[in-house]
């Protein structure tokens, strides 16, 4: 198992020259971690986090993270970094969460803030970038939230992806890709993945800006009838030859064809508004309206309620590299789960067979306390 652990951590030491590791935490230093994580103090009542490796655990100090420790109460803490932009890079989000204590209703999830968050005032009204994580209340809500910052407001994945529900610690990661794709990991498998533009809604919202700038430009060419100025309109009969390299060549266009001067009272006839293309659109729409580039990111932390605590977040990781994601969590993750599972296993052993114990000690109880009962009634009536 240790050699195992030498060459995993091998291979990551060899990925760190080709990945860029933005942010890393493991809480292997003891108490020093509050240096990095702060604590916020916009409200007295906000619950406080704690370092633990829980009532079971794979190790007891690598398994060690922060720990919820009051029933009832929000959380917020978060640390930061070097800020960056991953604009045309691959962006991954990764970190173990274990629910101890069997979550009724509670977050377990993080958020990605800009560098410029006020970390000592942080609560729910914070902007953040990106929530990623599990999230669980009764029976009806055990879903992992993938929710992305765009135009001012938050748009969530409109797939249901169901999270973990038991009390073992489990490995989350969010991938965002440059190609606009993604991808949800748990426990180093993908249960999810697609394109960004349609699993978050964001061709409808293209598609509303577009036809907003396509009226626009309508309305002021309907407007401007001092103007002597040709009309255009697409040749719907045309069709892109056999021979265009798109590559070479660009995205191909149709024949643009004219009407006559346009002449006052009347509309330019034949002109359909919807393929009126006197103004052409970009073609770098979905560049500049890319739901998945950020440009100051620069803290990660935890803002979450959560009515049950005991909850132990820890191996937080934020890179550009997939590969070295996978073997981060393989390194941590992946060394512990099976002694975790192992101790759990074994405590749950020794709790049945303490309760049998009890059990037959106070049946044994039982039956010597009736026999004292007896021996003391004959004693009286001796005496008298």
């Amino acid at each position: 198992m240790a050699v195992i652990h030498v060459l995993i951590w091998a291979v990551c030491m060899l990925r760190v020259a080709l990945a860029t590791v933005y942010f890393q935490e493991e809480f292997l230093d003891g108490e020093r971690w509050r240096n990095r994580w702060v604590q916020s103090t916009n409200d007295s009542q906000l619950g406080h986090f704690r370092l633990s490796s829980g009532k079971f655990y794979g190790h007891k100090e690598k398994d060690k993270g922060l720990q919820t420790t009051q029933n009832g109460r929000f959380y917020a803490i978060s640390a930061r970094f070097k800020p960056f932009s991953n604009k045309g890079k691959t962006l991954v989000i990764q970190y173990t969460v274990k629910h101890e204590q069997k979550m009724d209703c509670g977050g377990g999830y993080v958020k990605v803030f800009p560098a410029d968050v006020d970390q000592k005032n942080l609560n729910g009204k914070s902007q953040y970038y990106i929530m990623f994580g599990p999230d669980i209340c009764g029976f009806d809500i055990k879903k992992v939230h993938v929710i992305l910052h765009f135009k001012n407001q938050y748009h969530s994945n409109k797939k249901s992806i169901r999270c973990k529900v038991d009390g073992f610690t489990h490995l989350y990661a969010l991938i965002l890709r440059p190609d606009l794709t993604y991808e949800v990991k748990i426990d180093g498998q993908s249960i999810e993945s697609g394109d960004i533009e349609y699993d978050w809604n964001l061709m409808s919202l293209k598609k509303m800006e577009k036809f907003s700038a396509e009226s626009k430009d309508w309305d002021q060419a309907e407007g401007d009838k001092s103007q002597d100025w040709e009309k255009h309109f697409l040749d719907a009969s045309a069709s892109k030859p056999s021979d265009w390299n798109s590559e070479l060549e660009g995205d191909w266009q149709g024949p643009m064809l004219q009407k006559p001067p346009y002449q006052d009272g009347l509309k330019p006839e034949g002109i359909d508004k919807d393929i009126w293309l006197h103004q052409k659109m970009k073609n770098n729409y979905l560049t500049e309206y890319d739901l998945s580039e950020f440009e100051n990111i620069g803290a990660i932390g935890l803002e979450l309620w959560q009515v049950r605590s005991g909850t132990i977040f820890d191996n937080f990781l934020i890179t550009d590299d997939e590969e070295y994601a996978e073997n981060f969590g393989k390194a941590t993750w992946g060394e512990t789960k099976g002694p975790e599972r192992e101790m759990d296993a074994i405590q749950a052993k020794e709790e049945v067979k303490k309760a049998r114990e009890e059990d037959e000690q106070e049946l044994l109880m039982g039956k010597f306390g009736g026999q004292e009962d007896t021996f003391q009634r004959f004693h009286r009536r001796d005496e008298l």
